[in-house]
């Protein structure tokens, strides 16, 4: 899979979880749909640990809850922490797309959420890979 293709790959992992996260909250069911060949396999990874990834990222949050992050910001992170545990990739290149997500997807006029989500998926990378 080129660079590209899997950053597509991660733009639609991250509206499946956005999803997911949005249609818990109000406990209604929830079908994901998938374009991109392979992806509901990760999904359904992420979705099987997400209670361990969800553990991992609150104890990194200092004065902060998981469920106070926006749904889209959550589903960036957990899809980050989810790759720094399980894939190979060097822990920058996953800070990096993930800090690109939320560049793009997520940040306000004051650009304080992509540095938020650089942070905690750092010292996350820190614990998780030394």
């Amino acid at each position: 899979m080129t660079n590209q293709e899997k950053h597509e790959q991660r733009i639609e992992l991250m509206n499946q979880l956005y999803q997911y996260d949005l249609y818990m909250s109000d406990s209604l069911p929830f079908i994901p749909y998938f374009e991109i060949e392979g992806t509901d396999d990760i999904y359904h990874q992420i979705i099987e640990m997400v209670k361990e990834i969800d553990a991992i990222i609150e104890s990194h949050l200092f004065e902060y809850s998981l469920y106070r992050l926006a749904f889209l910001d959550r589903a960036i992170i957990r899809l980050a922490v989810y790759e720094l545990i399980k894939t190979d990739l060097a822990k920058q290149i996953v800070i990096d797309e993930a800090v690109e997500l939320t560049k793009v997807y997520s940040n306000l006029d004051d650009e304080k959420q992509h540095k938020f989500t650089n942070k905690v998926l750092d010292n996350i990378a820190k614990t998780i890979k030394g």
